[in-house]
Parts: structure tokens; sequence; C-alpha cells
């Protein structure tokens, strides 16, 4: 399980750019979230 996470010696930029993509799909998916509800809103109040 050791090698599998040191993946012959190019773990740490692996596992550091699973983390990035992560980080930016998770802020994606905020934003998209916040930009739905504020149209939603948005919508709401002209009806």
């Amino acid at each position: 399980m050791t090698e599998f996470f040191h993946m012959g010696g190019y773990g740490a930029y692996v596992w550091s750019a699973y983390g990035i993509a992560l980080v930016i799909l998770l802020i994606n998916l905020i934003q998209a979230r916040r930009c739905q509800r504020r149209v939603e809103k948005t919508l709401a109040n002209r009806v």
C-alpha cells in the first residue's frame, strides 16, 4: 500500500494534482450553485 501512495517517487506530484483538481471542481460546483440561487431569486422577484 505504501508503494501505491509513493507511486515510484512521483506520488507527491500525482496526489497534489488530484488535490488541486478536486479543489477546482468543488469551487466550480459551489459557484454554480450560488449563481443558480441568485438567478432563481431574481426570477422570483420579477414574477
